[in-house]
């Protein structure tokens, strides 16, 4: 170089192997060094949510105005309010400057950047079409998020309704009941039946509680670290299938059919897309019965069909892709079956909740109605004594 003294950056699996590609290029090393990471704070799954979902709507708005690749990191940098993704914007930015590849930024933040979004964006990047990508992407996000907000948002209420009656369920037999059991024992006389036995429950459980509690965290204790391995996430998987089948299909079927005609629209191959698409299922039944599938796709066997025999999606479903695929616009027709499953779900969803909120009502009702009424008896054998 002249006798010129320059930094810079290159890539190497090894120090020896750096050393020698940077001899070869006729550059004497003086000194070597690994670049340092940025320390990463760790983020929350919803921050790292709608983080992303602002980095792709901006990003792409950025580029679709004409403005370049590292110019629009430079200004997204800028302008971030969250500080763990100003950080993962400069060294995405820092990587693109020193001449890597965009996509490949974006893969060495996996806690940010999932596989499918790397891919998609590696795809555009390929046909010169980042910014129509990230549109995409950006839609496919949204909706994504919309799906599972709508189903978390659903289940508030019931939770709610269930602390609430537990708490009323507790403060009765610990609090209330003690005290008429101290008036009864005063003034004598037999009690109704339901009355001992809801006393004797009430006992036991002011005097054996620490009992319960310490079943309950050793049951919690065993079971967490079981269904975190493969075999207990396959099992609980197949629990969740068996109870919830019809919402658990509509689903996984709405998820994985919106990643795979994404993936398609976006250019990616159909047996990578298809392989991102299986990793975004959460159920492990469904996911083999995709795995299973792909062998069938590699073979040369189409896509409808290998998916018929996994036997993991409605026949309708099946029916839309077989279409789509005879008719070329597999991808379109992928979107348009996750649109109607996601739509179909809210409604199992809104269903299931219009049944679930009304019995646990009742539930709670009876159970408190109980207790009261064999109060009620109670004072009302009481009167009946000789005094």
């Amino acid at each position: 170089m002249g006798g010129v003294v320059a930094e810079g950056v290159i890539e190497a699996p090894s120090e020896e192997l750096a050393v020698e590609r940077l001899r070869n290029a006729g550059v004497i090393p003086l000194r070597l060094s690994r670049p340092r990471q940025p320390r990463m704070q760790k983020i929350s799954l919803r921050s790292r949510k709608r983080d992303l979902l602002n980095f792709t709507t901006e990003l792409s708005a950025l580029l679709n105005a004409g403005l370049p690749l590292d110019r629009s990191l430079n200004i997204l940098s800028a302008i971030s309010e969250s500080k763990e993704m100003k950080g993962v914007i400069h060294t995405v930015l820092t990587s693109v400057r020193e001449g890597g590849s965009f996509s490949d930024a974006l893969k060495r933040h996996p806690q940010i950047f999932p596989v499918l979004y790397v891919n998609m964006v590696r795809a555009g990047e390929t046909g010169g079409v980042i910014g129509a990508v990230l549109e995409k992407l950006h839609e496919f996000l949204e909706t994504t998020n919309a799906l599972k907000d709508h189903v978390a948002s659903a289940m508030i209420y019931p939770a709610i309704l269930g602390l609430t009656g537990g708490a009323s369920f507790t403060v009765l037999l610990t609090f209330v009941l003690p005290r008429f059991s101290v008036i009864f024992s005063e003034i004598g006389g037999p009690l109704p039946f339901t009355t001992r036995m809801l006393l004797l429950f009430s006992d036991a459980l002011r005097s054996w509680w620490w009992i319960g509690a310490a079943v309950m965290a050793g049951a919690i204790a065993i079971s967490m670290p079981w269904i975190r391995t493969e075999a207990g996430r396959t099992r609980f998987d197949a629990l969740k299938l068996k109870v919830m089948e019809d919402v658990v299909r509509k689903l996984e079927t709405a998820r994985f059919c919106r990643t795979f005609g994404t993936l398609l629209q976006s250019g990616v191959s159909v047996l990578q897309a298809l392989n991102n698409s299986r990793e975004v299922i959460g159920n492990r039944i469904i996911s083999a019965g995709i795995e299973s599938a792909v062998k069938g796709v590699r073979e040369g066997r189409g896509i409808a069909g290998p998916l018929a025999e996994a036997h993991v999606f409605p026949g309708l479903a099946l029916s839309m892709i077989k279409v789509g695929e005879e008719t070329g616009q597999l991808d379109s027709m992928l979107l348009r079956v996750a649109g109607t499953y996601e739509k179909s779900l809210k409604e199992s969803v809104k269903r299931f909740m219009g049944l679930l909120e009304p019995a646990m009502i009742l539930g709670m009702g009876l159970v408190i109605g109980f207790i009261i009424i064999s109060m009620l008896l109670a004072v009302f054998s009481i009167l009946d004594l000789p005094f």
